[in-house]
């Protein structure tokens, strides 16, 4: 359990630590931030639903990221055209080993928020949440150099370096995420006793951090504005069932 919150603890103070450093340092920041967020949640698998969930969440997540972003990169399919710099290390066709883990580590406090919040919605809920992730992660990432795009036809709301088809790519593969782990994955809880705290600061942590960061530090006022919002209204029906839903069964 303290190793859980010290994950949890840990991303938080290296996405704090982030738009403070340059360099090398950042670099390692971003990696070590995803590395460590995805052994969190992965961990709070294995301790909430067990050893076959946390194996079946991780390989899963893994092999469908790794292929939908491998399509991507040779194909323009769904997201666009776009390249990934070889500052995030290891590519395995064209993708960095770090980006199957950056879903990862958004998509099992999201799987478990759409279970909860719309629980025959999931393929939606969840993949709406992984679509406005990416909304605050690709001008930071854009930004850094760590991948860049062709853009053809519309851009995403307020940055136009990003094309409105990753927007769409990210709807349609996270749908298709979500519908396979909810196939999948069991349902109910192996220890009743830990609760989705630690998905949940990692989940909520991500709304205030991406306005924050996008108001005050990445000057994208509009985006931290927006996608803020977006977020927040997302998140709406997730908070009215842990404030008033039924106990958590996901």
């Amino acid at each position: 359990m303290v190793g859980l919150y010290l994950g949890v603890l840990a991303v938080i103070g290296l996405q704090i630590a982030y738009p403070l450093v340059h360099g090398n340092v950042l670099r390692d920041i971003t990696l070590a931030t995803v590395f460590v967020g995805a052994a969190t949640m992965v961990f709070h698998s294995y301790l909430v639903y067990g050893p076959l969930f946390a194996t079946t969440f991780t390989i899963v997540t893994f092999a469908y990221s790794l292929g939908i972003e491998t399509l991507g990169v040779k194909s323009g399919w769904p997201f666009g055209r776009y390249q990934y710099d070889h500052s995030l290390g290891f590519q395995i066709f064209g993708v960095p080993l770090l980006v199957p883990f950056a879903w990862m580590m958004l998509s099992y406090p999201l799987l478990l928020a759409a279970r909860r919040a719309a629980a025959h919605w999931v393929f939606l809920y969840g993949g709406i949440g992984l679509m406005i992730w990416d909304l605050f992660l690709d001008p930071q990432m854009v930004d850094a150099g760590r991948w860049s795009w062709k853009l053809v036809g519309p851009h995403t709301p307020f940055e136009p370096r990003i094309p409105l088809s990753n927007s769409a790519g990210w709807l349609f593969a996270g749908m298709g995420l979500m519908a396979l782990l909810h196939k999948v994955l069991p349902r109910g809880h192996r220890k009743k006793s830990i609760s989705s705290m630690a998905p949940d600061i990692l989940l909520f942590w991500t709304l205030v951090g991406g306005v924050v960061g996008n108001i005050f530090f990445f000057h994208h006022t509009q985006i931290g504005i927006f996608v803020g919002s977006l977020f927040f209204i997302y998140l709406i029906p997730y908070i009215f069932q842990l404030r008033f839903g039924r106990p958590d069964t996901a």
